[in-house]
């Protein structure tokens, strides 16, 4: 099934086209054939995956013609991905020609739009060119990698960092190098795709715990104590779809009682949590604790790729035997600049991260007040729960054409009857603003009755 450069199916017609039974009632996509069986878990896999068939093929490719979900939902108008952005000014984006309240976006410090910003990317694009065209292990190397790697290091308080093109790649290389065949890595169940996808590079065991439950990270950890080799946890500072925040203190406290590292991925929490934005192992007091902090560039550092921060001896042998970082090309001089500037800003304006906590408290109180599950979150990433995967898509469509630009995100990637809508906040976003994407989320969820 292809899609063309408009995101929409030569096969179904528009993503977002009209309802063709003028019906917003979500059963009625049942009455047309399309049910939440029309969708398969795999657990292992945090993706809008193709449905398996049992049996030879005649054809590599037949698998293709088997999964027709993405047609369905884009024939109702509810295809929900790969929208295109044709605009933006940071807290607002313009699609086909409307202006709608960007609540999807994970630029916590509002930094993209930024003057000073764009005006380093540009200054440092103009010196070094567009690209490194080459590994940073041979010809990809420039000083401004070193130089961003030295502030790094000391922001998370850590011996060295190393610098990749991705965060999905720091996770990959860290992984998939660290543990071997005789080694353990133990992982959160809702632990983000990238680690997930690590531990199937690595050559070692993979062991997951219930969802930030101590008792069965404890057993896990027992079982893991029976095998020879090193062990490891890794967890997410905070979790990229619950909006909660691990029990690191706790997390760390088990690894020590039975010998195993401890790797921290600060994806969505590094620029938001901590004195100084360094991420959840500060704000809990335990950087001296945590082995291996890992982060990326493309939310609070408003560009994109990532890091890892550690022991020199460990970050060395990663730099040196990391597959997917050596053989990838380097991040760009533009976003390394970009980097290093919304680091600079995050350093000199603490004010900037107090009013991001102010607006998703203020963003998250007016969900719940509303009648929304938000869970358990407790951090500008804000899941507003519906349930029924097709109930959640009904509501993201009427939400998006009454101006509110949220991501619905469904089982694998959470659990079943789960689905929900993400939202997040941005330190730029005004009140007046979020006070006028909840007076929609009331409208809308009443209109198609979650509320």
């Amino acid at each position: 099934m292809a899609f063309d450069s408009r995101g929409k199916s030569p096969r179904a017609g528009s993503a977002r086209g009209a309802d063709t039974t003028g019906k917003t009632n979500p059963g009625a996509a049942e009455e047309n054939g399309l049910s939440e069986n029309s969708f398969s878990d795999d657990s292992d896999n945090q993706s809008f995956s193709p449905v398996s068939s049992n049996g030879p093929r005649a054809d590599l490719f037949d698998k293709c013609d088997l999964d027709t979900r993405a047609d369905e939902l884009a024939a109702r108008g509810l295809y929900p991905f790969f929208i295109p952005i044709e605009g933006s000014e940071g807290t607002v984006v313009r699609i086909e020609g409307e202006k709608k309240i960007m609540l999807g976006s994970n630029n916590y410090l509002g930094l993209t739009h930024d003057p000073r910003v764009l005006a380093r990317a540009e200054e440092v694009a103009r010196r070094y060119g567009t690209g490194c065209t080459g590994s940073r292990f041979l010809n990809g190397t420039l000083d401004l990698h070193e130089r961003l790697e030295t502030d790094l290091a000391a922001l998370v308080r850590k011996e060295t960092a190393l610098v990749f093109s991705t965060g999905f790649q720091v996770n990959l290389s860290v992984l998939s190098t660290l543990i071997g065949r005789n080694d353990t890595v133990i992982i959160d169940k809702l632990d983000h795709a990238s680690i997930v996808d690590g531990c199937r590079l690595a050559a070692g065991e993979t062991l997951r715990f219930r969802h930030n439950d101590m008792a069965d990270l404890e057993r896990v950890l027992k079982k893991a104590s029976e095998r020879p080799g090193g062990k490891m946890v890794v967890v997410d500072g905070i979790f990229s779809m619950e909006g909660d925040v691990c029990d690191l203190p706790n997390v760390v406290r088990l690894a020590k009682q039975f010998g195993a590292k401890v790797m921290v991925d600060e994806a969505h929490s590094i620029g938001v949590m901590g004195k100084t934005g360094a991420g959840v192992a500060e704000h809990f007091g335990l950087q001296a604790d945590v082995d291996l902090v890992m982060g990326t560039f493309s939310k609070s550092f408003a560009s994109i790729g990532g890091f890892v921060a550690g022991d020199r001896r460990v970050v060395d042998f990663i730099k040196h035997n990391g597959r997917p970082m050596i053989f990838s090309a380097a991040l760009p001089p533009y976003a390394v600049a970009t980097v290093q500037a919304c680091l600079d800003i995050l350093k000199a304006e603490p004010e900037r991260r107090e009013q991001l906590w102010r607006n998703a408290d203020y963003l998250k109180h007016g969900i719940q007040r509303l009648g929304f599950d938000t869970g358990p979150c407790d951090s500008p990433v804000i899941p507003v729960i519906i349930g029924r995967m097709l109930d959640t898509f009904y509501f993201w469509k009427e939400l998006l054409k009454a101006g509110v630009f949220t991501n619905p995100v469904i089982p694998p990637a959470v659990p079943e009857n789960t689905a929900r809508l993400r939202t997040s906040v941005m330190a730029t976003h005004t009140e007046e603003l979020l006070a006028e994407a909840l007076e929609i989320f009331g409208q809308v969820g009443k209109k198609v009755g979650v509320i």
